[in-house]
């Protein structure tokens, strides 16, 4: 199989170290590997900015969207009302998650290219004195935005409501001080800017919404208090644990830890995201967010002016030579998008520009 690196936002390219973990078998009982376990949850805390007394770390097997469903089917009860803040598919995705396990919910749509407005969100809980939790994106992928989920959080917290942020692509990748800005839950996984393999997500927790949680849950397997309360213990999971996937993540937080930390990553994220939308700019390639609220994960860009090339075309020209990229997802406009985030460098996007200057001047002859 032809080896590529993904311009993607999750799962991303890892180091070889990180990989190698993934080559020793590891049982669910024995008590180095809970140790492990426990030590990614501490490690966890401090990227969060939180301390133990007041917040704890639950691992959850599956992907990022099985962490943001047990979330909100385990601590929304049936007598609460969820309100979701969607600018894109994956606030989207929350309602879906509503629907399907019958939280009572409303949602707040707002357009694609706009990050939800504070005060229109406090507007709504004013005039919704029946909503208890409030949740929303923060970096949404769908468009690349970053919304601003500090001056939401903000309102949510002067009328008593319970915040829930799903940071899957952002957390560990921008700084979150989640217990400063009165953040709940938030919710990240092990394939994004930790840049960890695909198999289990993660939910940082006020400690005591979370005991208030029990007995809410919807789901045996997406209980969120029941998965606490015994990995809290001696750092055992519930269930079978993605054993590989977990020693990976270990390896992958102490390789964050020697490049810097959040603030390293995150100017390494940056300074690719910006490299990128200069050089795309000088192909007339321009990008569907604004500079203002455009986030360092992933970049949704336009299609140049009267294109003669379909995406399919563009993107095996371009896996072909070494990059895969991401489709678009925003259905008002075309688009497609390209992420900076994982083992991504400077000669990572100068030589993605050079395969698409090539693959341009090589459709429009």
């Amino acid at each position: 199989m032809k080896n590529y690196k993904l311009l993607t936002p999750g799962p991303l390219t890892t180091t070889n170290t990180v990989k190698e973990e993934m080559l020793f078998d590891h049982c669910t009982w024995d008590d180095d590997y809970k140790v492990i376990t426990l030590e990614i949850r501490r490690k966890l805390l401090e990227l969060a900015h939180v301390s133990e007394e007041d917040y704890t770390v639950v691992l959850m097997q599956g992907s990022g969207t099985f962490g943001v469903e047990s979330v909100l089917t385990s601590v929304v009860g049936d007598e609460d009302k969820l309100l979701i803040i969607a600018n894109g598919a994956y606030g989207e995705r929350m309602e879906d998650i509503a629907k399907h396990a019958g939280i009572p919910y409303m949602i707040h749509h707002e357009v694609y290219y706009k990050v939800p407005d504070a005060q229109k969100i406090a507007e709504i809980l004013d005039q919704n004195p029946d909503i208890t939790h409030v949740s929303m994106v923060h970096s949404e992928t769908t468009s690349g935005i970053l919304n601003d989920i500090e001056a939401v959080s903000k309102v949510v917290k002067e009328r008593n409501r319970t915040m829930i942020v799903d940071a899957m692509s952002s957390f560990g990748g921008v700084d979150i001080p989640v217990g400063e800005w009165g953040i709940d839950f938030i919710v990240s996984s092990a394939n994004k800017c930790i840049q960890g393999v695909p198999g289990f997500s993660f939910i940082i927790a006020n400690k005591q919404k979370l005991v208030e949680s029990k007995g809410k849950a919807r789901s045996l397997s997406l209980d969120l208090y029941d998965q606490w309360a015994t990995m809290d213990k001696d750092g055992k999971w519930r269930f079978t644990s993605p054993t590989h996937v977990v020693l990976a993540f270990s390896q992958a937080l102490k390789e964050m830890e020697e490049e810097g930390g959040i603030p390293a990553r995150n100017k390494r994220y940056t300074d690719n995201n910006k490299l990128l939308i200069e050089k795309m700019a000088e192909l007339g390639i321009h990008p569907y967010i604004e500079a203002e609220h455009q986030g360092p994960i992933i970049t949704t860009f336009f299609y140049p002016e009267n294109h003669k090339f379909s995406f399919t075309d563009m993107y095996t020209y371009i896996k072909d030579r070494g990059y895969a990229i991401y489709p678009g997802k925003v259905t008002e406009a075309e688009t497609f998008r390209i992420g900076n985030i994982g083992e991504i460098y400077e000669e990572d996007i100068l030589k993605l520009i050079e395969i698409l200057t090539q693959f341009l001047k090589e459709n429009n002859e």
